[in-house]
């Protein structure tokens, strides 16, 4: 009878060890799902599409993670397969193809912000090229904004006389069907497309700004690059494919910027 009695306590004892670690594991495996959840990257890419558009697509389709493909209506009809790469991107269930205006300002911002009117006719002009339809996620060309439903910021690079000068722009262009997206950070790159700073530098950036958390949306960062950074000639497939992997490693997430902020399309 004794014997009986300790089996069954031992039995007892082995449960309640088995109910302990379960719980312990799923603690576990809901801290971890937190932290990702509070710590979610958005990967934009801006110019396209341009040499390095290939290598970005087929990267994104490898580790089979969303960004979004802010492209350029000029580019689409003058780069050599524009129309194809388009067509590419458009293809992908991951990928979101944003309006990055038709013209990129001819890279004279503040000529191009001193016409409303010819802003929001550019932009409308990039989203009859990227067969896109309101409400169209957008970037404007050179400048930092945020109109979203639920978030508005302003471009802090720029002065109070020239914000004067554009918030009108920035209003209207949003009043026309677009949200727009500035960004929190930027894989910089020389003029010539090289990356500035290497994988590991850059991802030890990212995890520092995490620290501190000062983003447009609490947790969520989002990443400015620009397609031409990924050429072969800068070993571009393998340095996006490398970023991608350590951010998994190091359990970031990668969002879809359509649920970025609530009632964006």
């Amino acid at each position: 009878m004794r014997e009986a009695a300790g089996l069954g306590g031992l039995n007892s004892l082995e449960n309640a060890l088995g109910r302990l670690l379960l719980t312990a594991i799923l603690v576990a495996v809901s801290a971890i799902a937190g932290q990702a959840a509070d710590r979610t990257i958005y990967l934009t890419f801006d110019d396209g599409p341009l040499p390095g558009t290939q290598n970005v697509l087929s990267v994104l389709r490898q580790e089979n993670v969303p960004a979004v493909m802010f492209m350029v209506g000029l580019h689409v009809e003058t780069s050599p397969g524009g129309r194809d790469l388009l067509a590419e991107a458009k293809a992908m269930p991951l990928v979101t193809v944003g309006n990055h205006s038709y013209s990129h300002a001819n890279n004279r911002y503040r000529r191009y912000y001193s016409n409303t009117q010819a802003v929001v006719a550019d932009m409308l002009h990039a989203n009859q090229v990227l067969g896109l339809t309101p409400t169209v996620n957008a970037r404007l060309p050179g400048r930092d904004v945020f109109r979203l439903p639920t978030v508005s910021r302003e471009d802090l690079s720029i002065n109070v006389a020239q914000w004067e000068r554009e918030w009108l722009d920035y209003e209207l262009v949003a009043e026309a069907g677009f949200y727009l997206y500035g960004w929190d950070f930027e894989w910089v790159h020389r003029d010539d497309g090289k990356p500035v700073q290497s994988v590991d530098h850059l991802v030890n950036e990212i995890d520092h700004l995490f620290q501190y958390g000062r983003f447009t949306q609490r947790g969520k960062m989002i990443l400015l690059m620009h397609d031409q950074m990924f050429q072969d000639q800068f070993d571009g497939q393998e340095n996006l494919q490398a970023l991608i992997r350590r951010l998994k490693e190091r359990g970031y997430a990668f969002g879809d910027i359509r649920s970025y902020a609530s009632s964006t399309p």
